[in-house]
């Protein structure tokens, strides 16, 4: 994979229209055409709106659509899971639309999200949870070197492995 790639958030707009299942609007709103699988993630971006509403500040952070720089064409979404936290903690999250897997954009994803975390001054530790049987994002992460930390169980996805990263910069 040669392409670079492009992170825009979403923003509450973005979200609504896509909370409200408004694919076109949502795609007016970014200036991306966002593909159908985008609807398939109504309870994400429900969540996500939800979360706005009630912490304003993480609309730059919660919800972004990665997309490839030169034709402008999204191959899935990241961002994190809110601001950093008190002691400088973010989770991050991305996906790659299954059309675009096993091209290197999860590793070119996360490359940029580490990068993105050593150049933000509020950014100390950079965590991923991961489910134990995604062999895919597990191999993906090994590239990095995130330590294991323990686990957790997450009411939406069951067992997760916690890995955290160290911002040096």
């Amino acid at each position: 994979m040669s392409d670079a790639i492009t992170f825009v958030p979403l923003k509450a707009a973005g979200l609504h229209a896509l909370t409200a299942g408004n694919l076109a609007e949502a795609s007016r709103i970014t200036g991306y055409d966002l593909p159908e699988e985008y609807l398939e993630h109504a309870w994400l971006w429900e969540l996500r709106s939800i979360q706005l509403g009630e912490e304003p500040a993480d609309e730059d952070w919660v919800a972004w659509i990665v997309a490839r720089t030169e034709d402008r064409v999204v191959i899935g979404r990241s961002g994190f899971h809110a601001r950093p936290d008190d002691d400088g903690m973010v989770e991050l999250s991305y996906s790659v639309l299954p059309r675009y897997q096993r091209r290197g954009y999860a590793t070119a994803i996360l490359t940029e999200l580490v990068a993105f975390a050593r150049q933000h001054p509020d950014i100390r530790v950079l965590r991923a949870s991961i489910s134990p049987n995604n062999a895919a994002s597990l191999a993906t992460l090994s590239k990095f070197p995130f330590v294991h930390v323990g686990d957790q169980m997450d009411e939406i996805d069951g067992l997760e492995l916690v890995y955290e990263l160290e911002v040096d910069r």
